[in-house]
């Protein structure tokens, strides 16, 4: 910084989601002076309209399912009424709006350090750059400071479809929204989110078509895609995979996609349109090429291992580096940022043990490598997939929907990734990480104690499967 450049800050941070109070926390714990910049609403994508109403939404359509798929219990028989979306959104948006005041806003006045309220834009130059703030009073002010961090997040995107600007089509936020429940509804994407809202709406009481391009989660292993779309068909979302849409036209009160596959074109009707293809990162607009920033084709913040950027008093954390859109992702960013920019730590990002869970029901999560992806990286491994009609507690639940994969090295028996979908399948990949990230062998997992009776003692019957028929095993023997 220019001796005549006096910084008012140790650090100024655009954006008020996870990765940024991640940030300020640690800083302000190294005591350092912090303003955080937020033009929306404080607390960014995770609490206002990501993970916390979206699961609060899928809890509460799980528990409407829980009573219409009650007759797989021999002896219990419920019965659903028709949800009263206007209610349900209300109870949604008093959670947010608790969670928001009691873990960011109040956190503020805790820790003592600054907000703006407005829209921040990078000026000055690479050697010397400041941020313009315009204040929603329509106020400016430059802030000055001696670090600067991007966390602006993600927002969600929509693919250039012919005919979509045309429609009153929904995104994952403004389907968290309605104030009723659709009769029917076509879903654009195979992905996490697309996946979620698609069983909500169909446990809510909408009829779901989900239009894939290529197959359900297509990153995950290929048995959780197929395991998946068997669970939606019992449950009545019709997936159509291998197909993309090429325009999107009103149709009365509704609209029409026509989408081509390999056996031609079609056309699909719904009342709503939910387009769930993916997130961009949110960098337009802050003139980051003024102050030597680098981005990339999806407009993300290009950072190294230790999250700087090309400027090396700007740093970038979560999803706008558009590294995994996970709000503990996020977190990890913000402190890791920090140390290295404030202690010169030199800490790295290491995603080799990153858990992953999409919220259906069964969940899908996996933690460490994919069989394609140790395959890639030119490791030998082997494989066993359970089939959840070996776990006990899967048979207790009467439902053996699902499985659990171990991809180990051949060599060493070494853990490489585990993958379920299951219920409870998050608790799986928490249990994981620690399984993968010290090294553990199948052996060693195969002789571990496991509680009788949880979903994780899966974990431990499939590393048997290695050298063992578990068939022919007593339901507890070790």
């Amino acid at each position: 910084m220019p001796e005549s450049a006096k910084a008012q800050f140790d650090l100024a941070v655009i954006g008020s989601g996870g990765g940024a109070f991640a940030v300020a926390i640690r800083a302000t714990n190294l005591g350092k002076s912090v303003v955080l910049i937020e033009r929306g609403t404080v607390g960014g994508t995770c609490v206002n309209t990501g993970c916390v109403p979206s699961k609060a939404l899928l809890a509460a359509a799980a528990a409407r399912h829980v009573a219409l798929d009650s007759d797989r219990f021999p002896g219990v028989s419920m019965e659903a009424g028709a949800v009263v979306m206007t209610k349900l959104i209300s109870g949604k948006r008093s959670l947010v709006e608790g969670l928001r005041t009691e873990k960011y806003a109040d956190l503020i006045a805790d820790y003592g350090w600054e907000l703006r309220r407005g829209n921040a834009v990078f000026a000055g130059s690479a050697e010397d750059p400041v941020l313009e703030v315009t204040g929603t009073d329509g106020g400016r002010e430059i802030v000055r400071a001696r670090y600067y961090l991007v966390a602006t997040g993600s927002s969600p995107w929509a693919p250039p479809i012919e005919g979509l600007q045309d429609v009153d089509y929904l995104t994952s936020t403004t389907a968290m929204e309605l104030d009723e429940v659709p009769e029917s509804m076509i879903v654009l994407g195979g992905g996490y989110v697309a996946l979620e809202q698609a069983q909500l709406f169909a446990r809510l009481g909408t009829k779901v078509t989900m239009l894939v391009r290529s197959r359900l989660v297509s990153a995950e292993e290929p048995e959780a895609s197929k395991a998946l779309v068997g669970v939606f068909e019992d449950e009545g979302i019709t997936v159509i995979r291998r197909t993309t849409a090429e325009s999107v036209r009103p149709e009365g009160t509704g609209v029409v996609v026509r989408a081509k596959s390999s056996g031609g074109r079609d056309e699909y009707t719904a009342s709503h349109l939910l387009v769930a293809t993916g997130r961009r990162p949110v960098t337009d607009g802050l003139n980051l090429a003024a102050v030597g920033v680098d981005t990339g084709e999806r407009g993300e913040i290009l950072v190294n291992d230790m999250l700087a950027t090309s400027n090396e008093r700007i740093w970038a954390a979560g999803d706008v580096t558009g590294h995994p859109e996970f709000v503990y992702v996020a977190a990890s960013h913000g402190a890791l940022a920090v140390e290295n920019a404030f202690n010169n730590a030199g800490r790295t990002v290491d995603y080799g043990h990153l858990p992953r869970v999409t919220f259906t029901t069964p969940n899908l999560a996996a933690v460490g490598m994919t069989d394609r992806q140790a395959t890639e990286a030119g490791i030998d491994c082997e494989c066993r997939v359970l089939p959840l009609k070996h776990v006990p507690r899967a048979l207790v639940n009467r439902d053996t929907r699902g499985f659990i994969k171990i991809v180990a090295a051949t060599d060493t028996g070494r853990i490489l990734g585990i993958t379920a979908v299951a219920d409870n399948a998050g608790e799986i990949a928490a249990a994981g990480v620690y399984i993968v990230s010290s090294g553990m062998t199948v052996d060693q997992v195969a002789n571990l104690w496991s509680p009788y009776l949880t979903m994780a003692e899966g974990i431990k019957i499939a590393a048997q499967t290695f050298h063992t028929d578990v068939s022919r095993l007593s339901c507890c023997a070790s």
